[in-house]
């Protein structure tokens, strides 16, 4: 019965450490990069500028990038 308990245990832990990991990864890759404008040009995209929060890239597959 104790050994039962402690594989439990275990495995409840390592459940737990694998979902965490798993929403760090997924947060992570929910934002892009920050590119620079020669990097934005170089990957084909175009420099746009947005009022009041600086400037963006809008790759040729229609996704936006903020430049640093």
């Amino acid at each position: 019965m104790r050994i039962r308990r402690i594989l439990g245990l275990v495995l409840a832990a390592a459940t737990l450490v694998g979902v965490s990991a798993v929403g760090a990864v997924s947060a992570g890759a929910a934002s892009p990069p920050n590119i620079s404008r020669d990097e934005c040009t170089a990957a084909g995209g175009q420099v746009t500028a947005r009022p009041y929060a600086g400037y963006t890239c809008a790759m040729p597959d229609g996704t936006t990038q903020t430049i640093t």
